[in-house]
């Protein structure tokens, strides 16, 4: 399969061959919904947590005896029963929500999204993509060049690269991730991927071996 590849002017210079084994592979939903749903599990952050009685302050001393008040008896200010008290049955940080993915199935629907970006022609490949200085004026009008223009983009550097990365950073609905680093989620939370022609390589030395 052949694509355009474009320079940082935003023209069509060549085209390349795309290895077969990952931009050319049939779209399966269920495998790829299965490892987007296993990734966002893993990324999930389990903030709620409630206090148990055994974790909420005080209730060291019995609130009164237990015979002959004409009340009910009680152990602990701390129970469940007590303003204050700890909760019962709530959200606790100590959830799991991680799920495992065997680390084929995780690879063959990143080659199936990586191929449907090149079918709905939402690849783009660059002979080169350098900037001298950190500066997000530049970065802005290498993109405006491009087909995909300021839109949603991920950028797929073949090697870290600060100068990229932080002159990207501040410009909203672009990212940048390394080849090594790409994934399912993050490639379908972008409309365009934009790479190196470089990344390529990288991407059959990282995935095929």
């Amino acid at each position: 399969m052949k694509i355009s590849v474009f320079n940082q002017e935003g023209k069509e210079i060549s085209q390349t061959l795309l290895p077969k084994e990952i931009f050319d592979v049939p779209f399966n939903s269920d495998l790829v919904h299965q490892v987007v749903v296993s990734q966002t599990a893993n990324r999930r952050k389990v903030i709620a947590h409630t206090k148990n009685r055994g974790e909420v302050s005080g209730g060291g001393k019995k609130p009164w005896r237990q015979k002959g008040t004409g009340r009910a008896r009680h152990g602990s200010t701390r129970s469940p029963l007590w303003r204050h008290g700890g909760v019962t049955f709530g959200p606790t940080k100590e959830r799991i929500f991680k799920k495992k993915i065997p680390k084929k199935m995780k690879r063959k629907a990143l080659f199936m999204v990586l191929s449907a970006k090149v079918k709905n022609n939402l690849l783009i490949l660059l002979d080169k993509l350098k900037i001298e200085k950190v500066k997000t004026k530049l970065m802005t009008e290498i993109l405006k060049k491009l087909p995909s223009k300021v839109e949603s983009s991920l950028i797929a550097l073949p090697e870290l690269d600060k100068n990229i990365i932080l002159a990207a950073r501040n410009l909203p609905h672009i990212e940048t991730i390394q080849v090594k680093d790409l994934n399912c989620l993050d490639l379908l939370s972008f409309k365009y991927l934009i790479m190196p022609k470089d990344s390529i390589k990288v991407l059959e030395e990282t995935f095929l071996k």
